[in-house]
This record gives C-alpha cells, sequence and structure tokens, in this order.
C-alpha cells in the first residue's frame, strides 16, 4: 500500500534542530520506510503502546521519526528525536514514553 507523506510544523521544527547531514538521512528515511507500508510493523517500523508522541514508530539508525496514519493513506509526521541508549531526546529536551 502506497502513502503519502505530511510533515506538521512541530516536525519540522524538530529536523531544522538537526545539522544538515542529519536531516538528509532522516528524510531519505522517511521517503525510503514510511511511503510503503508505513502500516505494517517490521524491524524498523513499530506500533507503540500508547503515549503522549504518537502511535507508530521509525527507527533510523539513532533517529526516531513518530507519526500517526490518517484517512486516505496519509503518514502524518508529528515528531523526530534521536535516541541515545535508552533516553529519547527531541530539539535537545529528554522525553519519556
Amino acid at each position: 500500500m502506497k502513502f503519502s507523506i505530511r510533515l506538521t510544523d512541530s516536525a519540522i521544527e524538530d529536523l531544522d534542530y538537526f545539522r544538515k547531514n542529519e536531516r538528509n538521512i532522516i528524510a531519505d528515511g522517511i521517503a525510503l520506510m514510511l511511503t510503503h507500508d508505513a502500516n505494517m510493523e517490521s524491524n524498523r517500523r513499530k506500533c507503540l503502546r500508547p503515549n503522549q508522541v504518537a502511535p507508530w514508530e521509525l527507527r533510523i539508525g539513532e533517529y526516531r521519526v513518530f507519526y500517526d496514519l490518517e484517512a486516505d493513506n496519509v503518514v502524518k509526521v508529528v515528531a523526530v528525536g534521536r535516541k541515545k541508549h535508552n533516553e529519547l531526546y527531541i530539539r535537545g529536551r529528554k522525553v519519556d514514553l
């Protein structure tokens, strides 16, 4: 199943926190891994237990992309962060899931 990608304003601000080469890695990962089968779990995509961020997580190395699925096959990216060990940071601030 093919999906279109929509980034929220907040997710765009999250991306702006990263350096240019990191933004490219994240953007390439989103395009590669969320345009097809974004609603199916894999070794990089997983459905999360209920939390304050989003119902789905995409893992791109140390980066995490949090998203929701909307009607008409739209993936809404709501947050982008970095995982260090077992801690998640979004815009440099620690976030608990």
